[in-house]
């Protein structure tokens, strides 16, 4: 079973959405630099991931329950 790289998961996504990581800093109420360590994470927090999701209407806890059906 395949470990999910949930930074990785994130960065995709904003790339896909055609936002950026100072959009995306604004939106958590950080800065870039934060969001740039977001993108090397393995884990995170479920707060955190949760305003995330609301932020870019996505959810990435979706790889996780994914992971509990298997």
């Amino acid at each position: 079973m395949a470990t999910v790289f949930i930074g990785r998961i994130i960065k995709d996504e904003l790339q896909a959405q055609r936002k950026s990581a100072v959009w995306l800093a604004g939106e958590l109420g950080c800065n870039r630099t934060n969001v740039y360590k977001i993108f090397n994470r393995h884990s995170i927090d479920t707060e955190l991931l949760f305003r995330i999701s609301r932020a870019m209407h996505r959810n990435f806890f979706e790889p996780y329950t994914e992971r509990l059906a298997q």
